[in-house]
């Protein structure tokens, strides 16, 4: 099974690279879900707030790479030759799925912070933040989490401020390329 990995920071485009892969049809696994099941299982809203929360408590808990290792059964259950993974926010969940899937090819994604800002604002999920100062934070925590060092071990690199269709058309060539190789 080759496992493709897709890491950059909030509003990078990670979700739009995850649609893509689904409508090219391969399946997709979302590491913040894992996050997510837990947040609501504790009875709490899926906030910004309450997601970093579980993120940092399952991280001391389990290891940096836990939600990686969280995300694995998930991935592991899917029957296609070739499997998106969305949200890597750091190099343990990197060298992580490196170690489990001999495959795995990482795409990092980046985009300038004026656009990913204005991309979560227009996105409206519960734990987007439309404000400069808190995207900042987010982005130090997550940065925090390694996923600086996660983007510099990218095995390629989509410079993500253009259009939708500009970015489509990047990944639906790296997909191809990553479905033929053995």
């Amino acid at each position: 099974m080759r496992v493709i990995g897709v890491v950059g920071l909030p509003g990078s485009g990670k979700g739009e690279v995850s649609r893509i892969a689904r409508e090219n049809g391969i399946p997709v696994v979302v590491m913040g879900d894992a996050i997510r099941r837990r947040v609501t299982e504790a009875g709490m809203p899926p906030t910004d707030k309450n997601l970093g929360e579980m993120s940092r408590h399952l991280r001391e808990e389990m290891g940096m790479d836990a939600i990686a290792r969280l995300s694995i059964p998930a991935i592991e259950s899917q029957t296609s030759s070739v499997v998106l993974v969305d949200g890597i926010r750091g190099d343990y969940e990197v060298e992580t799925f490196k170690r489990r899937f001999p495959e795995f090819l990482l795409i990092g994604i980046r985009a300038s912070f004026e656009t990913r800002l204005a991309r979560l604002a227009r996105r409206g999920r519960s734990d987007d933040m439309p404000a400069a100062e808190d995207l900042r934070c987010r982005d130090e925590r997550e940065l925090g989490w390694g996923l600086g060092r996660a983007l510099e071990q990218a095995d390629t690199v989509i410079e993500n401020d253009g259009t939708v269709e500009d970015l489509a058309v990047q990944v639906r060539e790296l997909l191809r390329q990553a479905g033929d190789r053995p």
